[in-house]
């Protein structure tokens, strides 16, 4: 059976429990929930458990969705960190036994690590991507570096019967946390503005005093700007917020919010400037508009795939700028070399506050239903 583009193979008999292994991320969770709807929606009154981290239980526990419950992964080496916990792995596989396991996914990567951990999980149907080295599932995709994540998992899923029902991540945001946000941030101006300058690759980093400069042009139109961030983003968030020059119309909050309260205060921001990252993500899923800062080959995999509220500016940096390493191979192709630097530089400060400003603008003529 064909439909939007992949092929839908016939549906598994007598599925009942799914269980959905996706570890890293925030954003690697976010690209996955479209195929968790199409598993959803194929498979009606199954319960689905995801196979994740701590993180995505914080944003998934008690919100409305697709995922009946989140089962932390142990220490496992290319699953869950880079080494192995081998009881905690012999306690998991026997607590995930327990009730039997209709249907696994892998929805993770490669699987040279994670289908072997899936397999071990006793599953009786399996379905996941596969390098060439990997363990075949069931049913397998060969995994190919750069496709869009989204895209990825939906065919993945579609090996299962399960076909796409959207391409776009969408989280619930609760009203609690929506509320919460705004006592946060209490009175104040609006267009509302966040800035995010981390993302776990320093590579894939704006230089801060950049975002600086965005922050004290937005605040010098009578925006308010908040920096957000976790605790690693604390320092750039008060450099921001300082180099800004604009008083309490920029503040920082990086390091200060639970998931929760992000979620909470991105779904009533008008407008998320950062790099590609978690945050970036989570505010397009909650209905954001989004100026996004990508390299280009992360744009591939993880960028926004329409324009009119989700901007873009792309990095064609394709050596490393420090000892000209070929740097758009990956993984098991070309390790990378030890250096850091932003591969953002080329960004035009100019061109982005453009596209902030835009969005702020039609923020001001009309505010979307439901956001305030």
């Amino acid at each position: 059976m064909k439909g939007w583009g992949a092929q839908i193979e016939e549906r598994f008999d007598g599925v009942e429990r799914i269980a959905v292994l996706r570890g890293g991320g925030l954003g690697d969770l976010l690209f996955a929930l479209p195929a968790i709807d199409a598993l959803a929606a194929a498979y009606p009154g199954a319960e689905i458990e995801l196979l994740g981290t701590p993180l995505h239980r914080a944003l998934l526990e008690g919100r409305p969705g697709p995922v009946t419950r989140v089962e932390i992964l142990p220490r496992a080496k290319g699953v869950y960190g880079d080494v192995d916990d081998p009881l905690a792995i012999e306690l998991f596989r026997d607590h995930m036994r327990t009730d039997g396991i209709d249907l696994a996914c892998q929805l993770h990567g490669g699987g040279r690590f994670s289908n072997p951990f899936l397999l071990s999980l006793g599953a009786r149907h399996t379905v996941g991507t596969r390098t060439e080295d990997a363990a075949p599932l069931e049913r397998s995709l060969p995994y190919r570096y750069y496709q869009h994540e989204v895209f990825r998992w939906l065919e993945t899923v579609a090996l299962a019967g399960a076909a796409s029902l959207g391409h776009e991540p969408r989280v619930e945001v609760r009203e609690t946390e929506r509320l919460g946000a705004l006592d946060l941030l209490g009175a104040g101006p609006e267009p509302l503005v966040v800035v995010h300058p981390g993302a776990t690759d320093p590579r894939r980093r704006w230089p801060a005093e950049r975002f600086a400069e965005i922050a004290g042009r937005c605040a010098g139109e009578g925006l308010r700007v908040v920096v957000v961030g976790d605790g690693t983003d604390a320092a750039a968030g008060e450099a921001i917020a300082a180099g800004a020059g604009a008083g309490d119309a920029v503040v920082s909050l990086a390091g200060r919010l639970s998931l929760g309260e992000l979620a909470g205060l991105l779904a009533v921001a008008d407008v998320f400037v950062g790099n590609d990252s978690g945050p970036r993500h989570l505010a397009q899923a909650v209905g954001t508009a989004t100026v996004g800062l990508f390299w280009f080959g992360n744009l591939v995999n993880g960028g926004p795939m329409t324009r009119a509220r989700q901007r873009v500016h792309l990095s064609f940096t394709t050596h490393c700028p420090v000892c000209g390493r070929d740097v758009t191979q990956v993984g098991w192709v070309a390790e990378r070399c030890e250096h850091d630097p932003s591969f953002l530089t080329g960004i035009d400060v100019d061109a982005v506050y453009d596209d902030v400003r835009d969005l702020a603008v039609t923020a001001t003529r009309a505010l979307l239903p439901g956001r305030r």
